[in-house]
Formats: C-alpha cells, structure tokens, sequence
C-alpha cells in the first residue's frame, strides 16, 4: 500500500516562503511522475508542478519562476520550494505519486491527506 504524508503547510505573509515536503512509502511500482496540486475553496483541484521519470518538470502559469518541485535521491520524498508567496497561493496541497505496478499495466494515481497552505495579505 502506498502512504503520502505531507506537511509542512502553515500561515506565511505575502512575500514569504514555505518547503512542503511529502514522504512517499510503500511499493510504487513503475513510477510514471510526482507531483503536487492544489484545490482552494469553491475551486477544482489544479496541478502546481510536476517532475516526470526522465525528472522532466512542469509548472503552472501561476507559480513559475516561484515554486521548485525536487526530490531526494532515493525518491521517497518530494519537495514542493515555494517563494514569493501570494495570497492567491491559498490552499490545501496536496502530494500525488502516479505509477503502475508493472510497466504496461495502467497507471494509478495516490494521493496524501493534504496540508494547508494560508498566505496571509
């Protein structure tokens, strides 16, 4: 069974900067990419930043040039830097590991609980 926990998440002032992290346990199989999303009140869940197999990464508009999705060299945790923080960055994020159990089977998503993120104005 794979288990996400994230943390890190807390109340930062515009401008300023938080490191979530999430620790990925359990057997993932073949692992097709990592990531991290976002879902704020009233609002669909949307994908912050994303690092592939091939450690290809992928941003959002919005967060470019301020977040970096990284992990360590065994994989088992992901890191979501976030700078510059904006009040528009407000939400519950959340850690998600995409993979297969053997390469042609289809893939599955997992996901952590999440972790507030609140940036005040």
């Amino acid at each position: 069974q794979v288990q996400l926990v994230e943390s890190g998440g807390g109340l930062v002032q515009a401008g300023g900067s938080l490191r979530l992290s999430c620790a990925v346990s359990g057997s993932i199989g073949s692992l097709d990419a990592l990531g991290w999303y976002r879902q704020a009140p009233g609002k669909q869940r949307e994908l912050v930043a994303s690092m592939t197999s091939d450690v290809t990464t992928n941003y959002a508009d919005s967060v470019k040039g301020r977040f970096t999705i990284s992990t360590n060299n065994d994989r088992n945790t992901v890191y979501l830097q976030m700078n510059s923080l904006k009040p528009e960055d407000t939400a519950v994020y959340y850690c998600n590991v995409r993979a297969r159990a053997w390469l042609l089977a289809r893939p599955n998503d997992y996901w952590g609980q999440g972790t507030q993120v609140t940036v005040s104005s």
